[in-house]
């Protein structure tokens, strides 16, 4: 196994701010017609992906709305102009997001939580309407854990509606651990991998290698993407990596839940069958 030392360097620090700054804004730019299916990249930045265990297709939460893989391409669902942030599937048909309102919708620059559970056709607020930003949002057994962008803190829910804080330190990525719940990795500004517990200091994954964008699907598939699109895998829990493959392109969004796993850079989505050795593009249109 091909084991990793930490390091770091100026181009994760580089891709993470324009992370960050590329997705602060509501703002989605011209709102006139929509077709039915894409064509280019019709998407903007990619924020979450995640695959609908009702119709088994793959869903993009970006800048421009939500899109629904079709056998033509991708759609944006409900031609809502949402632009949806922290993205998360939590059953079938049944989302959870965060992010700015079309602009054409009178609501509040920050949704806060929003809940869909006719597959992001409608949202309903739960919570913090105007106040939070969610970048990341993971389901942890009864718990909802979000990374609130305005406040710079990581808290959690266990009703949708009243939240503990639990950190306050900038977070790009927050996954639970699928054997314990009460268990998070998140990733930081800098590319680091950290242990999170409620209750207790932050410890940082010490072998980990730099990585943006996470993904802890099963107890033996833990995944990360490092500022080159590289894909790490660890099967222990984080203990130890190896490289398994590349993402085209500087990294934005990543699901390897099931047999495909697929990735979001700002060269396109792609898709893996095998285990993130090797990425094919994924048709828009």
């Amino acid at each position: 196994m091909n084991l990793v030392s930490r390091t770091r360097g100026a181009g994760l620090a580089g891709l993470l701010l324009l992370v960050t700054a590329a997705c602060s804004s509501s703002d989605v730019g011209e709102q006139t017609t929509d077709s039915a299916h894409t064509g280019g990249n019709a998407f903007g930045h990619v924020h979450g992906l995640g695959v609908n265990p009702a119709d088994d297709r793959l869903y993009v939460a970006a800048h421009m709305g939500v899109f629904r893989q079709t056998d033509r391409g991708f759609e944006r669902i409900a031609n809502r102009w949402q632009d949806t942030m922290a993205f998360t599937v939590a059953g079938p048909d049944h989302f959870l997001a965060s992010g700015h309102p079309d602009t054409r919708e009178d609501k509040p620059p920050h949704l806060g939580l929003v809940e869909s559970k006719d597959a992001a056709r409608t949202w309903t607020s739960l919570s913090l309407e105007g106040e939070a930003d969610f970048h990341s949002l993971e389901i942890a057994g009864e718990r909802i854990f979000g990374f609130d962008s305005q406040s710079g803190t990581l808290m959690f829910t266990q009703d949708g509606r009243s939240w503990t804080d639990v950190l306050s330190v900038p977070l790009l990525d927050v996954e639970a651990n699928p054997g314990n719940p009460s268990s998070l990795l998140a990733t930081d500004q800098r590319g680091e991998l950290m242990w999170v517990e409620v209750g207790r200091q932050p410890k940082t994954v010490a072998e980990a290698p730099q990585v943006g964008v996470i993904d802890w699907p099963v107890p033996d598939r833990l995944v990360g993407l490092g500022p080159a699109g590289e894909v790490w895998v660890s099967r222990d829990g984080g203990g130890e990596w190896s490289q398994a493959g590349a993402v085209p392109g500087s990294p934005q969004a990543l699901t390897a839940d099931g047999a495909t796993w697929y990735a979001a850079s700002d060269r396109g989505l792609f898709s893996s069958t095998d285990d993130g050795a090797t990425w094919e593009p994924v048709p828009q249109a």
